[in-house]
């Protein structure tokens, strides 16, 4: 789990050491550009922090670098994961290069959980 201790600073830290990949996501989804979303960044969900989460579509968005590859980084994905989906809230999870490569896919992904988010409420 994330370190307890001043979360805040922890968060802020985060945003300030954002990789080139998280920066170039966040310039897609903030300031509700995509479909009028508003999207968060280093938002703190119980013990853990997501890189990228929209509370109103219970969406959070992960971006996977060399780190999410070392010994017992898949396992603690795997718990944090399980947490969020407890929480209600859908993980989308996609490679550092995807947002560089396939940015349309990332993007029609998103929306399409969107889609299918409206349609749930709908139904409800």
């Amino acid at each position: 789990m994330e370190p307890d201790h001043n979360p805040k600073q922890l968060r802020r830290l985060l945003r300030q050491q954002a990789t080139p990949a998280e920066k170039a996501m966040w310039l897609l989804l903030r300031n509700f550009r995509l479909q009028g979303r508003k999207f968060r960044r280093q938002h703190s969900i119980g013990p853990f922090i997501a890189d990228f989460c929209c509370v109103h579509e219970k969406l959070v968005i992960e971006l996977d670098g060399q780190v999410h590859y070392q010994p017992g980084a898949q396992d603690y994905d795997h718990q944090r994961t399980e947490y969020l989906k407890e929480q209600g809230f859908q993980v989308l999870r996609y490679e550092n290069r995807q947002v560089f490569e396939a940015q349309d896919a990332i993007l029609h992904d998103i929306q399409m959980h969107f889609e299918e988010h409206q349609a749930k409420q709908g139904g409800a």
